[in-house]
This record gives C-alpha cells, structure tokens and sequence, in this order.
C-alpha cells in the first residue's frame, strides 16, 4: 500500500509543483472566489462556457496549501472541454469519494459503487488519502464548491 501512497503523493505535487490552467480571463468569462477562513486557502475560478453548455475554457487562481492547489490544478484538467452537465457529476463523484470515507466507511468492502468513482475520478482518486486528516477535507474541496458556485451564478444569469 506504501507504493500507491508514493505514487498517490507524487500526483498531488505534480499538480502543486505545475498546476494546470492556472491564470485569468478575461471577461466575459466568469469569476468565482472560494474561501477557507480555517487556513486560509483562496481559489478563484474563472470559466467560460459556451452557448452548448461546454465549459470552452477554464483558469484558476489563489493560493494556499498544496491540498488545495492540487486539487484545484485537477479539477481544472478534469472539467475543461466538459459540459456543465458532466462537470456537476464529476463534481458530485468526488464530494461522494470525500463524504463516504469520511463517515467511516473505508474500511467496508469496496463494492461496484467504489469502483464506478474510481473510472470516473482517475488521478483524483490520488485525493483520496485526505480523508484521513479530516479538517484537510474542506481544502481539498474548496475548488469544487467554487466551481459549482460559479456554474450556479452563470444559470442563474441566463434564466
């Protein structure tokens, strides 16, 4: 298990060491600014989504530690050319990976459930040993809450 945890941490400093997307654009597009009062980490996601619902580009921004970095670097690469649609269930995957090991639940018998997040969430899943260090749960989704933030204030304008 120690060489998937090598593995699992060297995708998370990749990610911090040589964040994808990472810049602004300009409007148009959208920006969303997340917070984390706890430690201060700070996300901005800027998104630009097309008239077919494809999120045609997407940058983020901030600073904080490397949990909440990383996770927004992957979150960027895993949502960009996606539509809004598939960006909220990738979304809802990785709050589920989060909140079932989070209550407990790691140890049981991984059954089709955790194999199905498992395909969809790829080099997420290197996220996946935060779990352990539960006040490190809201870095590592501090990205994701941004995004959806962000996807709800552009729904909200063109209703």
């Amino acid at each position: 298990m120690a060489g998937l945890e090598d593995l699992y941490r060297e995708i998370i400093l990749d990610h911090y060491r040589s964040p994808r997307n990472r810049g602004e654009l300009l409007p148009p597009a959208h920006r969303a600014e997340g917070f984390n009062p706890l430690c201060g980490d700070e996300i901005v996601v800027y998104i630009d989504v097309d008239e077919s619902g494809t999120i045609a580009d997407l940058k983020i921004g901030g600073q904080g530690c490397s949990i909440s970095q990383s996770s927004a670097s992957m979150m960027s690469a895993a949502v960009k050319g996606h539509t809004v649609e598939e960006a909220r269930e990738l979304t809802r995957a990785f709050k589920q990976m989060m909140s079932i090991h989070e209550s407990g639940l790691e140890g049981a018998d991984e059954g089709d459930d955790d194999a199905t997040i498992e395909l969809e969430l790829g080099d997420l899943e290197a996220l996946r040993g935060v779990v352990k260090f539960p006040v490190r749960i809201k870095c590592a989704t501090l990205s994701w809450n941004t995004l959806t933030q962000a996807l709800d204030e552009i729904a909200a304008a063109g209703a």
